[in-house]
């Protein structure tokens, strides 16, 4: 444990320290004990500087002893989990199964693994049943990998994704040219099936950052978007190293966290758009019906036939007891 607590406390090893670790490692580990062993395997399971014959002699180790090894170790590779899989045993595949990441290639490893293993583990009649049995791993095979492709999808693939339209972007880009933000903030509003508020509100952060995310996130092409926000932003047009600070702002943006947000603050204008909207038709509505005049026989209409004017009898109300008529003085107060 010694050993293994100062090569713990070397943050970046050199390569004759690494050499050390390696030929001390293996000795001294075979003369410990069984508990001193498993601390040992535990606490250089976090460690990312574990050489490779070291991390394959502990993966190579009894279950007992390498389970957390394989299970969180950062040092192990694609290609040494697989050799480890097919070597030592269903028992470390299982632990290699409880990493918090697999890549796809460790997983078809895995699925071929445990179907190539299965018939050997089983008497004849459960030989004889998996054999009945309908081959299934080529099917998962096919859906880990559509699941990968999935994960690391091209930019161009924008299904069921907000995406910005030829004409929009034309409009877009001629209103930033002859400086209508009006009419931009109206387009932009219209990209984003939002209301005007949520176009204003990114138009008002003058760092030009949140309408640089809105154009990214609904894939505007790159020289279009740089040519409106630094039309729209002068400050964006200065230039370091090479570039505009609009093209240095747009490369550092990740277009599908891009889209995210913008989803996000959607779902925000339609929830804060739909409330507010839901109290001005209540106010309007109570303020309709409070609409009574003060005095029914002040409105007066005139009267033709003796050129004077006469009460109108359209807004009157026919009271017919005192408790009537002290609702009706209480609502005209």
């Amino acid at each position: 444990m010694a050993t293994v607590t100062s090569f713990e406390n070397v943050r970046h090893p050199r390569k004759s320290e690494l050499r050390q670790f390696a030929e001390l490692f293996a000795p001294l580990f075979q003369a410990s004990s069984e508990d001193a062993r498993r601390q040992a395997v535990a606490a250089l399971s976090q460690n990312p500087n574990i050489p490779p014959t070291v991390a394959l002699f502990i993966a190579s180790q009894p279950i007992a002893v390498a389970a957390p090894f394989l299970a969180s170790s950062p040092c192990l590779s694609d290609d040494l989990l697989i050799m480890i899989a097919r070597t030592q045993g269903a028992a470390h595949a299982r632990a290699i199964v409880r990493r918090q990441s697999l890549s796809p290639t460790v997983i078809d490893a895995l699925v071929g693994l445990r179907h190539s293993m299965g018939p050997d583990r089983s008497d004849g009649d459960e030989t004889v049943s998996q054999q009945a049995r309908p081959d299934h791993s080529e099917a998962l095979r096919e859906r880990i990998k559509r699941l990968a492709n999935h994960l690391n999808a091209a930019a161009s693939d924008r299904l069921g994704v907000r995406t910005i339209t030829s004409m929009q972007e034309a409009l877009l880009v001629r209103f930033a040219r002859n400086g209508e933000a009006d009419h931009f903030c109206s387009t932009l509003s219209e990209v984003l099936s939002a209301s005007r508020w949520l176009a204003e509100r990114i138009m008002l952060d003058i760092s030009g950052r949140q309408l640089a995310v809105t154009l990214a996130g609904v894939a505007m092409p790159s020289r279009e978007a740089v040519f409106v926000l630094e039309h729209l932003y002068p400050h964006l047009r200065e230039t370091a190293d090479e570039r505009t600070r609009a093209q240095a702002l747009l490369k550092d943006l990740d277009p599908v966290e891009c889209a995210d947000r913008v989803e996000a603050w959607r779902r925000a204008d339609s929830y804060t758009y739909r409330q507010g909207a839901a109290a001005t038709t209540m106010s309007s509505s109570a303020g309709g019906a409070e609409r009574i005049p003060a005095d029914p026989a002040a409105t007066r209409i005139k009267d033709p036939a003796s050129g004077g004017v006469l009460p109108d009898r359209r807004h009157t109300a026919i009271v017919g007891d005192n408790h009537a008529r002290k609702v009706l003085r209480a609502r005209q107060r």
